[in-house]
């Protein structure tokens, strides 16, 4: 389904979209789950490149694999990158369920 009309993408913008996919009708254990999904997968991302970048420079400076602290990984880069990336997803994700809530509760008092 795309959203031919101008209706149809003004609802997408006043609903907030993650990626094009609007989030309307995402409650707040959705929007929970998918804040800590953003975060575990920034977290693993990072650390993957992270320990790359740490294998490239053992390769690149000739220095023996057990010189290097491989943990620097996970603690300098990893948690930091998923603690962030999970903060601004579950600040965002947040904030468009309470502008929902915020609108159902202002078309309920309307309606009534």
């Amino acid at each position: 389904m795309s959203m031919t009309t101008q209706n149809d993408v003004a609802r997408a913008r006043r609903e907030g979209e993650l990626f094009g996919i609007p989030l309307g009708d995402l409650g707040w254990f959705q929007s929970l789950l998918m804040g800590l999904a953003t975060g575990m997968a920034a977290f693993f991302l990072s650390t993957f490149l992270a320990i790359f970048a740490l294998l490239v420079y053992i390769m690149v400076a000739g220095k023996p694999a057990g010189s290097v602290d491989f943990a620097l990984a996970y603690r300098s880069v990893g948690l930091p990158v998923g603690a962030v990336v999970m903060a601004l997803a579950l600040g965002f994700l947040g904030v468009q369920w309470a502008k929902r809530m915020a609108r159902r509760a202002a078309e309920k008092g309307r309606s009534a």
